[in-house]
């Protein structure tokens, strides 16, 4: 399975990804599970994103200075999401791969769509313990199922009317959460193969890279159409990867 050009292409994937993170602070999970759910298969996709995924989200979630309060008020949100997971990956590992991927495809229009129209879930107020707990437990479900971290999570965050860069910190320390939860769950499911871990591992070296070249390019580029070029294009990659699964 892992040939060269496989290998070349989880490379390349890895660095595209990197870069679009580099510029807009988000988006590696969610482009590269995209890419190499079309290559390798979801199951395998999920294995590989896992060590860049969390790398280079712990570094965005422990960097900003606002960890300690992020976690005070977010533990309900991150609890739920370990639980949920665990939760999700159990229908991974029973469930129909076609239709999981389908199901992926239309997360992945979902989040672009949502994101291309500004769209702002209501703030939960004083509500916000329960409804991060529900939040939190959809996005986990979401997170085993497919290894989407964004939907609804992403948009939760959103509503809590946190400042830019702490609103970037909290979705660093969503997505690393989602990446621990992902891939304890995956190995006692027996669903993450000693090649995909170390393949995984490799892939981190092209993901840091991309990182590097796309915070070096943010002085020079608009990183509002940026974000739009990457959101219609996850929606063009989500719609085919849905009609593929639905084939």
């Amino acid at each position: 399975m892992w040939t060269p050009e496989t290998l070349a292409f989880v490379a390349g994937t890895f660095f595209l990804a990197g870069l679009v993170k580099g510029v807009i602070g988000l988006g590696l999970p969610t482009i590269s599970l995209a890419l190499l759910t079309v290559a390798v298969g979801l199951k395998d996709a999920l294995g590989l994103l896992l060590v860049p995924s969390f790398v280079t989200n712990l570094w965005q979630g422990a960097v900003g200075g606002a960890l300690g309060p992020i976690l005070r008020r977010l533990w309900p949100l991150l609890a739920a999401v370990c639980a949920g997971t665990w939760f999700g990956v159990g229908i991974l590992a029973r469930g129909e791969a076609a239709l999981l991927s389908a199901l992926l495809g239309v997360l992945l229009c979902a989040y672009a769509a949502l994101s291309l129209a500004q769209f702002r879930v209501p703030p939960p107020g004083r509500y916000e313990a329960a409804v991060g707990l529900l939040v939190g437990a959809i996005n986990g479900v979401l997170t085993g199922m497919t290894g989407s971290f964004v939907v609804p999570g992403v948009f939760y965050l959103q509503a809590l009317g946190l400042k830019r860069d702490v609103l970037v910190q909290a979705m660093g320390v969503l997505f690393a959460v989602s990446s621990i939860a992902l891939a304890v769950a995956l190995s006692d499911r027996r669903l993450l193969s000693a090649d995909v871990a170390w393949v995984s591992l490799a892939a981190l070296l092209p993901a840091l890279a991309g990182m590097a070249l796309g915070q070096f390019l943010r002085r020079y580029l608009s990183e509002a159409g940026f974000r739009r070029v990457f959101l219609l294009s996850l929606f063009a990659l989500g719609a085919w990867i849905a009609l593929q699964g639905l084939r």
